[in-house]
C-alpha cells in the first residue's frame, strides 16, 4: 500500500485544444503526445510527489471542453482542491472564453477552492495573447498565473508542484499544524506575490 501524507484532487478545465491532457500527461508520464485527440467526457490519472519532505498524491483530472460535455464536467468542480483554467496563448478564441470558464467555477466549485490560470504552448511563434494580458487577467480575477510549453516541457512540473505546496499549507492551516508565518497568503486582488518568475504569479 502506498504511503502518502495527503490526497488533493486537481481538475483541468477550459475550451477544447488549448493543451490540458497534454499538461497532464507530460507531468504523470513525461511524455507529449503528438497529435493528441479530444477527451471525452472525463479522463485521470495519479502521480505522488515529493514536496518538503511530504509525499503528497495528486489525482488529476482531465475535462473535455466541448459544450455537449460540459454537464459531465461540471460535477467534478465541487470536490476539487484546485482548479487549473488553461487557455492557448496563441488563441484568442480561449482567452475570450475565460470569464465564461469562471461563471461555472463559481456555480460549482467551492469557495475555498485553489484557482490557476495558464497560458499553455507558450512554445507557439504564432502567440496571440501576452503574457502581461494573462498577468492582468488573473489579478483582476485573484487567481495565480503561470505559463507553459507542454511541448517543450516548460515550467509544467512547477505548475503541480506550486498547487500542491499551496495546498499542503492550507491542509496545514487547517489541521491547527501552521502558525501565522506559513499561513498561505490569501487570494486577494490588491497584492501580488510570484511563484518563481515574471510569467508565474499570483495575486
Amino acid at each position: 500500500m502506498e504511503d502518502y501524507k495527503y490526497l488533493f484532487k486537481v481538475v483541468l478545465i477550459g475550451n477544447a485544444g488549448v493543451g490540458k491532457t497534454c499538461l497532464v500527461r507530460r507531468f504523470t508520464q513525461g511524455v507529449f503526445p503528438p497529435g493528441q485527440g479530444a477527451t471525452i467526457g472525463v479522463d485521470f490519472m495519479i502521480k505522488t510527489v515529493e514536496v518538503d519532505g511530504l509525499k503528497i498524491k495528486l489525482q488529476i483530472w482531465d475535462t473535455a471542453g466541448q459544450e455537449r460535455f460540459r454537464s459531465i464536467t461540471q460535477s467534478y468542480y465541487r470536490s476539487a482542491h484546485a482548479l487549473i483554467l488553461v487557455y492557448d496563448v496563441s488563441s484568442q478564441p480561449s482567452f475570450d472564453c475565460l470569464p465564461h470558464w469562471l461563471r461555472e467555477v463559481e456555480e460549482y466549485a467551492s469557495p475555498k477552492v485553489l484557482r490557476v490560470l495558464v497560458g499553455n504552448k507558450t512554445d507557439r511563434e504564432d502567440r496571440d495573447i501576452p503574457a502581461a494580458i494573462g498577468e492582468e487577467f488573473s489579478r483582476a480575477n485573484s487567481m495565480y498565473f503561470i505559463e507553459t510549453s507542454a511541448k517543450e516541457c516548460e515550467n509544467v512540473d512547477k505548475l503541480f508542484h506550486e498547487i500542491a505546496r499551496d495546498l499542503i499549507q492550507t491542509a496545514r492551516s487547517n489541521d491547527g499544524q501552521t502558525n501565522d508565518s506559513q499561513q498561505p497568503t490569501l487570494l486577494d486582488g490588491n497584492k501580488q506575490q510570484t511563484w518563481i518568475d515574471s510569467h508565474c504569479c499570483r495575486t
